[in-house]
This record gives C-alpha cells, structure tokens and sequence, in this order.
C-alpha cells in the first residue's frame, strides 16, 4: 500500500478522533473502520459482530468478523459465495486437505449445513483485547488473497470435473502466471 493511502486509511475515524497507525480499537470498531476506509460496505450484526463485503480477484466476498471477549480471539470467515453439493462433497474435501497443507495461517472449511465454503483464521489479542489498523488490514487482507488464490482450485473440481490435484495444480500454475 502506498504511503499516502496508508495515511489516508490511518486517518479515517467515521466522525471520531484521527486514528493513527499506534492507535488500537476495539476489534469490531477497527474493522468496521478499517471497511468504511476501503469504501467496503458493512453492517453490524451485534455489538460483537459485523458483516461485509469485498471485491477480490475472482468474485466478492462476505467477510464476517466475530469477537469473543471471554476468550480474547476475534474470528475472521471469509465466504466466496460457493457451496459444495452432495456429489463433489468427497473431491472437496480431499482438495481441502491438500489446500489447508499450503497454508502457515488460517484454513478452509466446508460448514456440514448448506454446503458453504469458507475460510477462517483467529487472532488471538492481548489481554487489552484492542486490534491496531495494521494488523486489521493485515487478517483481512491475507483472508482474501488465500480465497483469491484458491478460488480457481474449487471451481476446477465442482465445475471443472479435475481431479483435487489436477485442480490444484491448475490453479497454483494459473496463479503463478499472473501479472
């Protein structure tokens, strides 16, 4: 991110005092800024959750982001909008296992109701409980670069008919190429 959109970004406060890159929030408010800074739209579900979208590479994105204060972790899903039907259920998970072996931060899932797919990562805060816009752009941001890159993989094997490796490699070949 270039310097003068990072500043810009760090000044965004909806109304509140300017934030800086030191100042930290509480998780839900940070991210709610950080969405309102990108010109994301975002709703809150409840004083510990709100719900979003993002226009990655591929599709957009429902972002929902959870804090659990009792336990200091704020959760991160990340939902390209695909669901796994019944046939493609064993293919999907064998490429989620191959997938999940690629990643040092989060995994994919498939939740057992409706066949969603999605991605998740918690971030475990210190006992203040506050999140820094840095390390808010950094969760979301890496959420949406692992759905981006992945995204290919998933539609080779529900749509494609490859194999979860064939679908894999495909997709991390495809990847590599772009510019």
């Amino acid at each position: 991110m270039r310097g003068t959109e990072a500043d810009g970004m760090a000044r965004m406060n909806t109304g509140r005092e300017p934030m800086t890159n030191d100042d930290d929030a509480a998780p839900v408010e940070m991210l709610a800024q950080l969405f309102e800074a990108h010109g994301w739209p975002c709703e809150y579900v409840s004083d510990d959750e709100i719900s979003g979208e993002i226009q990655g590479s591929w599709t957009k994105y429902q972002m929902r982001c959870i804090w659990r204060a009792e336990d200091r972790v704020l959760q991160l899903l990340c939902l390209p909008e695909i669901r796994v039907p019944d046939p493609k259920r064993a293919d999907a998970f064998e490429l989620l296992g191959l997938i999940n072996e690629q990643l040092w931060l989060g995994h994919f899932d498939i939740w057992s109701r409706g066949g969603v797919l999605l991605y998740r990562h918690g971030l475990m805060l210190g006992e203040d409980g506050l999140l820094s816009l840095s390390m808010a752009q950094i969760a979301v941001e890496a959420a949406v670069s692992e759905c981006d890159r992945f995204y290919p993989a998933f539609q080779f094997v529900l749509w494609g008919d490859k194999s979860p490796r064939e679908a894999l490699d495909a997709a991390l070949v495809d990847a590599a190429g772009e510019a």
